[in-house]
Order: C-alpha cells, then sequence, then structure tokens
C-alpha cells in the first residue's frame, strides 16, 4: 500500500503493507528464519529444513526456494559467495544482512497480526 503524496511527488512504501501483500510467498519469511538461527545457508540444507518450519500444507519446491534466495539477494536481504564444496562442487552459501534481519522482524508482526485475525475468524465459525 503507498501512501498519497502531492503531484510530483513519489510515493512512499510503506513496508508493513508490502509484505502483507506478499502472504503467498510464505517460504520468504522461512528463508530468513533459517538463516537467522544458522539452520540453513546453502540450497540443499534450505530444502531439507523448510518443510519442518513450512507456513503450508503444499510441499515446497526446490525451484521456489531459489527464486526467493535470488529475490531477497536483489533486495540486499541476503548475500551469498561460492564456497568450496566438501568433495563436490562449490556451493552457493548465504548469508543474512542487517536489512535481512529487520525484515524478517516486519514478518513476524505480520504474521502475529494474522494469525490473531485467523484465530478470531475461527473462534466466529466455530459458534455457529
Amino acid at each position: 500500500m503507498r501512501k498519497r503524496c502531492r503531484r510530483g511527488q513519489q510515493p512512499v512504501a510503506d513496508p508493513m503493507a508490502s509484505i502483507a501483500s506478499n502472504l503467498s510467498r510464505l517460504v520468504e519469511p522461512v528463508v530468513l528464519y533459517l538463516l537467522a538461527t544458522d539452520q540453513a545457508h546453502y540450497g540443499y540444507q534450505f530444502l531439507e529444513a523448510v518443510q519442518d518450519f513450512a507456513l503450508t500444507d503444499a510441499d515446497i519446491d526446490s525451484a521456489v526456494i531459489y527464486r526467493t534466495l535470488r529475490a531477497l539477494e536483489a533486495e540486499g536481504l541476503v548475500v551469498s559467495d561460492w564456497a568450496p564444496g566438501a568433495g563436490g562442487p562449490a556451493k552457493r552459501v548465504y548469508k543474512l544482512t542487517p536489512a535481512g534481519l529487520m525484515h524478517l522482524k516486519l514478518w513476524a508482526q505480520v504474521l502475529d497480526q494474522r494469525g490473531r485475525a485467523l484465530v478470531y475468524f475461527a473462534q466466529l465459525c466455530a459458534e455457529l
């Protein structure tokens, strides 16, 4: 959601609204969390760990994880570098940036708000 502005001025993006509009991308907060807690740093680790924290019942496809990592890197929320593999090919290793940690905290706020709204709605439906 963008704030209104006078003619000729650029609208200012609201980071909370930006996150809320991407709730369908629930892989993003999980990837950020995995990086923040040092549970995953490269593709295969994400594939193994993401299902434990998935915010959807659907299986998470590897392409979704790699697309998410590339988008996060383009936004400056993660950085990556190549590291030699142990007896195999080099791996792209990801690291959370300070901006990425702040973005994860915004996600936590949005998910908390949406979670409370869902619980409330479920209670209303159960009372019928």
